[in-house]
């Protein structure tokens, strides 16, 4: 009986060092506030979950994982900020989040320079992962757990193209580095398959009349609508749309699933279809716990941005892993284990095996990974029900 009091005496004590040792500081930026916050938000809230997760399994390396959270008001030079802020101040010794790709152009540069990991979370610019490559940088920090522009653009062609058998197609795209690079990434998808664009227009953030676009899209004669925006300035153009009478599909990137698209195009946003890594659908028990961790942090039975908070989360759990394995917060050690995982990551949207490689830091690569979802009855559903993603590497 003595020993077995010792024994859970040195145990408690154990237990009270891991609690006690210094946390490992993971920083998280996003924009909380503004048009893009439903996706920092929902990004934010699921890395949260998995932290939480982590920390009551032991935390990693015997130590609890602590975030520090950073709000970049979706402004590149905010973002660019507070990477060396984290970095410099904070002494985080590794980041995930930023949502809008010129975000992430502006500060990821930052982590490069002090080889310390990126997990990009959200933001989808095609080159977002492309900006470190060799020979010029020999290793390349900056990992992605979205689908890129790429990938979402080939779907969207896809979509109006070879399902709906549309010719002519006008694209919408909002005047940031997002915005812009999707609108290559269109007018190059569509060009493989033969096809040119009869209008491209062009808008600004916070823009609260889109009829002269739409007007000329009509006149050109466009059959559908492929756009490129984030939530507010999409519903203006479904709302817009509706009032000049002009009833065209819709389908665009993944922010036409962010709740301030639903929200404020109402019934003229029904039927808007875009890729989604995750559709808030509890198919399994892991989805099912995660859908309901998330309901009870954010007090809301609906996601923001169901696709943003799954990749928060997953992408916590894979930086999670590589730490686990590296057996230090060592960046380079840390950034090693990532490109050559040997565990397999049990996320939300897939279960990871080896997603990333030294020459490969996409987790998705294909349009057959991602989902084709659709606004339908006020929320995002899949839009062909025998689709099943067959997931991330």
């Amino acid at each position: 009986m003595k020993l077995l009091r010792l024994f859970a005496l040195a145990c408690g004590f154990l237990a009270s060092a891991a609690l006690a040792a210094e946390p490992i500081r993971i920083g998280v930026s996003g924009p909380f506030t503004g048009g893009s916050s439903p996706m920092g938000l929902s990004m934010r809230d699921g890395i949260r979950i998995a932290v939480a997760e982590i920390n009551a399994a032991g935390g990693l390396l015997g130590r609890p994982v602590l975030l520090i959270e950073r709000n970049d008001d979706a402004r590149n030079e905010r973002g660019a900020q507070i990477a060396q802020e984290l970095i410099n101040k904070e002494r985080v010794v590794a980041g995930i989040g930023i949502v809008n790709t010129g975000v992430a152009l502006a500060s990821q540069r930052f982590y490069q320079e002090a080889r310390i990991p990126m997990i990009t979370a959200v933001a989808t610019g095609s080159i977002v992962t492309r900006q470190f490559l060799p020979p010029q940088y020999p290793d390349n920090f900056i990992f992605r757990i979205s689908a890129s522009d790429t990938i979402q653009a080939a779907m969207i062609v896809d979509e109006a193209v070879e399902r709906r058998k549309l010719k002519k197609l006008a694209i919408l795209a909002d005047s940031t580095n997002y915005g812009q690079l999707g609108r290559e990434d269109l007018e190059q998808a569509l060009e493989k398959k033969g096809v040119r664009a009869v209008f491209v227009g062009r808008f600004n953030v916070r823009d609260i009349d889109m009829t002269r676009q739409l007007a000329s899209a009509r006149e050109a004669g466009a059959e559908a609508l492929l756009t490129y925006g984030i939530g507010p300035e999409l519903a203006q153009i479904a709302n817009d749309a509706a009032r000049l009478g002009w009833r065209v599909p819709i389908i665009g990137s993944w922010p036409l699933s962010m709740s301030n698209f639903i929200d404020r195009a109402g019934p003229n946003g029904e039927g808007a279809r875009m890729p989604q890594t995750f559709i808030q659908e509890p198919d399994t028990p892991k989805r099912r716990a995660f859908i309901e961790a998330y309901q009870r942090q954010a007090r809301s039975e609906r996601m923001p941005s169901p696709s943003a908070a799954a990749q928060g989360y997953d992408g916590m759990l894979l930086l999670a892993a590589a730490i686990r394995q590296a057996g230090t917060t060592h960046g380079s050690r840390v950034r090693e284990a990532l490109e050559n995982l040997k565990e397999k990551v049990e996320g939300v949207i897939t279960t990871y095996e080896r997603p990333f490689s030294r020459g490969d830091h996409e987790a998705f690569d294909s349009p057959g990974q991602v989902a084709m979802g659709e606004v339908r009855g006020g929320r995002v559903v899949r839009a062909y029900e025998d689709a099943r993603k067959k997931g991330a590497k």
